[in-house]
């Protein structure tokens, strides 16, 4: 497959992955992200890629994902979200300590079998307190190979499947075993959310010019903060400036979210959300699907499966001490562990659709959060241990 060819598929698929995800409910359930993910891997498999592409792909997928944050982070409002969502805020910093509890376990665990054990440390703590974005950044960060992330990306994807279906069946009757039921809301705090529900995947009207002059001028600031993260990259040692990087990056946009004329651009996020469709595609297409499927990788499985579930049990025991009722331990959970995509589909199964805003901030406050925390995990983890 030809470098322009490629380039140019890379660009436009999310886009009909899009179209599709509108048009047929079974493949919006999927999900665009794991669309992008699995179409990659089948591209990458059946093409044998010059060194030339090679190149292409990783400059491709870590300029997605530095480009994409800002993006994602522009929409954030961290006043209105601490005035909405006073119980969540707690709920989320639990579901945080919860992550890192869990992380740290799962790493002493498995560090005498593999070498790269503090970099799934990092990227467990960003993934499930953010998500993919997350994820992607971490991987640039600390350099983890290609390999190495689409394998916990693909056990994550099989094993957040689990328990996003032992959430909407039986989750909500088995939490309230042991924590207290949701107190109704008023119908305004309903209606609000149920906007922000029909908000968070749309993309529709992003091509009118009233919408995507400004989300050019949004995207022309985000270019603007990756060249501010590659300067200040640039004072610190070599083997820290990715780090850095992603870290300065994350920090310009949530600064730049205090600005209403920014925070205030439509489609900002959805934006930040196709340029992460194009990494999974790119970052699907690098990896060994032969070797993937052929080898299983213990400790990589093992370390998600002890992560998401346990996380999640240390969550819900942590709430009950803090008398955070089911749902809203239950769709703060949701927003860490799988993201803010996922918040609309389990609060629709919980028929409740006033949790949805809580979910949304705090799935966004931990996209926002997921680098500092995750980065800095690592790094511990490789110093201490």
């Amino acid at each position: 497959m030809g470098l322009i060819l490629l380039i140019v598929f890379y660009l436009l698929f999310p886009a009909l992955v899009i179209y599709l995800c509108y048009r047929f409910p079974v493949i919006n359930k999927v999900g665009a992200v794991i669309i992008c993910y699995l179409v990659g891997m089948l591209v990458g498999n059946f093409f044998t890629f010059s060194p030339e592409i090679a190149k292409m792909q990783n400059t491709l997928t870590s300029a997605a994902v530095a480009l994409a944050l800002p993006l994602l982070l522009f929409s954030m409002d961290v006043k209105a979200w601490f005035h909405l969502a006073g119980k969540a805020t707690l709920c989320m910093l639990l579901a945080t300590i919860a992550i890192l509890v869990v992380a740290f376990g799962g790493f002493m665990l498995i560090r005498g079998d593999t070498p790269y054990a503090w970099q799934l440390g990092g990227m467990a703590v960003g993934l499930y307190t953010g998500g993919t974005p997350n994820l992607a950044a971490i991987k640039t960060a600390l350099d983890v190979s290609s390999n190495v992330y689409i394998t916990m990306h693909t056990y994550d994807t099989v094993i957040s499947l689990i328990y996003i279906l032992f959430l909407v069946s039986v989750g909500q009757r088995f939490f309230q075993l042991y924590l207290p039921k949701f107190e109704k809301k008023s119908e305004v705090y309903a209606a609000e959310e149920q906007a922000e529900m029909e908000a968070i995947d749309s993309y529709k009207g992003i091509l009118s010019r009233k919408t995507l002059v400004p989300l050019l001028g949004a995207l022309g600031l985000s270019i603007v903060i990756l060249a501010v993260a590659v300067g200040i990259s640039e004072l610190v040692p070599k083997e820290h400036s990715e780090a850095v990087s992603i870290l300065a990056v994350t920090t310009l946009g949530i600064a730049c979210s205090f600005i209403p004329k920014i925070r205030q651009i439509k489609k900002t996020f959805q934006s930040g959300m196709y340029l992460i469709y194009i990494f999974c595609l790119a970052v699907g297409s690098m990896a060994n699907l032969k070797e993937l499927f052929t080898k299983f990788n213990w400790p990589i499985m093992g370390f998600v499966i002890f992560c998401i579930f346990g996380s999640l049990l240390l969550h819900s025991l942590l709430c009950r001490i803090f008398k955070i009722d089911a749902d809203t331990m239950i769709i703060v959970s949701t927003s860490a562990i799988c993201s803010p995509p996922f918040v609309p589909v389990v609060a629709n199964a919980l028929k409740n659709p006033q949790i949805i805003l809580s979910g949304l901030y705090t799935g966004i406050i931990g996209y926002a959060i997921g680098n500092y925390l995750g980065i800095a995990f690592s790094y511990l983890l490789k110093s201490s241990f």
